[in-house]
């Protein structure tokens, strides 16, 4: 069955035909089928605030905005000197009012291109202290979209100016194309754009980029070798390149709290691999931070794949960094999906190089990500002590659970809306959610919510499944199911079919109604109503009756956070 293409409009106040074209191409070598709708030149305010307008019949579900700093520059000088002061407030309401349209004509999200920040030369470098300043303006408006972006749920910006900063402005913008064509783009910076564009749609869309980065070390995180030169002849701190390694490892570091996974795949003995992060005193990287640690003399394509394993994660969700070209080469052989970086030669490139990839794109962040390196070693201690148990249930109800649970709170919408857009395995009808859309359905009398979160004597899982029932006369319709796949086996989808429809006979319904929509990757919950005590009724849809159903068995223990 041929794949729906994904709408895409680009409105521009400049020749956008060639970014247009940079996205479907992008998009293609991505795997993405996507239609691109390219507006006509310089018509943002008709396209965007009229209803009827091309774009909006065009019905996207990704609208593109890019306003050019040199549009912006023309208006600029157009502006009386007593008003430039409030130059960027009056851009940055009108930008609003494009986004409160969209919002109000479409259910489509936006990205907005973020200013290049170009200083015109006419204070020079004093434009930073005077409000009067082109320079001072632009970068105030920048900063006003950033608060902007953190109220609009739906809008998404894409760092045009951090692209320049790694390039330059002289990459970005030929003089020639704009007076020749208008183009604001130069045609060399297009394919990097579009990526980063195409890199937001996929996070948007719940394509994690990079979740865990598997670590090399001899020459990767410090330089020589361990086993051969000892802990006084590595290269860290002050010690030949050794700068250069630490400046990667701290940013490695930074990785780590905005939930990307650290693990080791080092050909090495594990005492000596270990040693510099328990005592070398210029490591940033600490033991603690390693979410898996494997340092033996097998291949690193079979270690990655075991450290995949553990993680339970996919293979086009880890990037593998190694020096050593022999072992770049061998992986991307041996596990084509994942992400093989061909290193610099010179450590001191590593973190700019690395930052120029944009493997670590996101549309949100939540509580989650911030511990997530703690919830997956949890999950290694856990595998580890469940092979000592005679059964699986020994070791169930030795793990002390304890399941959280209540309607939708406001806190935890963005990892709501997480699962929703990852979740493909448990996720019985496979609907995808934004926060403004989880935000009204929480308000809305007619649905019933569940959010349910897992602990055990190892730590928190966090949350880890989701429930929106919508009342259907004297039943409730369960729009969405979805589960981590992390909590698999270990009972929860009877605590959450329990607590669902313990839920529905309290406020007085008869039926809790179950559908399951087949996708390519969701066969693993194909019979799960059936098998947890509802009953077929045709068409993929089971009911379960509230006052029969029998309670499911579970070794979980719940607690309603809505009676505190």
């Amino acid at each position: 069955m041929q794949k729906a293409e994904l709408g895409v409009a680009v409105v521009g106040d400049s020749a956008t035909q060639l970014l247009s074209d940079a996205i479907r191409g992008e998009a293609y070598l991505r795997g993405l089928t996507v239609s691109v709708y390219d507006a006509d030149y310089d018509s943002v305010a008709q396209q965007l605030i009229d209803e009827r307008s091309e774009v909006y019949k065009s019905k996207p579900a990704y609208i593109i905005i890019y306003l050019s700093v040199e549009k912006l520059y023309n208006l600029f000088s157009e502006t009386l000197c007593e008003d430039r002061p409030s130059f960027a407030n009056n851009i940055a309401g009108r930008i609003e009012t494009y986004w409160q349209k969209i919002g109000k004509f479409s259910s489509a999200e936006i990205i907005q291109y973020t200013y290049i920040e170009k200083n015109d030369g006419v204070f020079g470098s004093y434009a930073l202290s005077v409000p009067e300043s082109f320079l001072y303006q632009v970068k105030k408006l920048n900063l006003l979209l950033t608060d902007l972006a953190a109220s609009y749920k739906n809008a998404h910006l894409l760092d045009l100016n951090g692209i320049a900063t790694l390039i330059g402005y002289d990459n970005m913008f030929s003089p020639q194309l704009y007076d020749m064509a208008s183009l604001t783009l130069a045609t060399g910076v297009l394919p990097r754009v579009a990526k980063q564009t195409i890199d937001i749609i996929l996070s948007a869309r719940g394509v994690s980029i990079c979740k865990c980065v598997v670590l090399d070390l001899d020459n990767t995180l410090w330089g020589g070798v361990i086993g051969d030169d000892g802990m006084g002849g590595i290269e860290l701190g002050d010690l030949g390149s050794g700068k250069a390694y630490v400046r990667f490892q701290r940013w490695l570091k930074e990785l780590t709290y905005r939930g990307v996974l650290l693990c080791v795949c080092s050909k090495n003995d594990e005492r000596n691999a270990k040693q510099p992060f328990e005592e070398h005193p210029d490591m940033v990287l600490k033991l603690s931070d390693i979410t898996v640690f494997v340092a033996n003399w097998q291949d690193k394509a079979s270690n990655i794949s075991a450290i995949r394993e553990t993680l339970n994660i996919g293979m086009n969700s880890i990037a593998f960094i190694d020096d050593n070209a022999f072992e770049r080469e061998l992986v991307k052989s041996k596990l084509k999906d994942v992400i093989v970086p061909d290193m610099p030669k010179d450590p001191s490139e590593y973190v700019s190089y690395l930052q120029s990839l944009n493997l670590f794109e996101a549309v949100s962040y939540s509580r989650e990500d911030r511990v997530r390196a703690e919830m997956y070693r949890s999950e290694a201690e856990r595998r580890k002590v469940s092979a000592k148990y005679d059964s699986i249930d020994d070791f169930l109800k030795d793990l002390d659970m304890i399941s959280d649970y209540s309607p939708f709170a406001a806190f935890d919408y963005p990892r709501i809306v997480q699962l929703s857009q990852r979740s493909n395995q448990f996720n019985l009808r496979t609907i995808r959610y934004t926060e403004d859309e989880i935000a009204k359905i929480a308000s809305d009398k007619s649905y019933v919510t569940l959010q349910f979160n897992l602990k055990d004597r190892f730590g928190d899982h966090g949350l880890i499944s989701v429930v929106i029932m919508k009342s259907e006369g004297d039943a409730l319709f369960v729009e969405t199911w979805l589960m981590s796949c992390r909590v698999l086996k270990r009972g929860m989808e009877a605590f959450v079919l329990n607590t669902a429809v313990e839920t529905a006979k309290r406020l007085g319904y008869k039926k809790v109604i179950g559908e399951y929509i087949p996708t390519a990757k969701n066969a693993m919950v194909a019979d799960v109503y059936e098998n947890h005590g509802f009953t077929a009724a045709g068409d993929n849809r089971y009911v379960a009756d509230v006052q029969k159903f029998d309670k499911l068995n579970t070794f979980i223990k719940g607690h309603d956070n809505a009676k505190k």
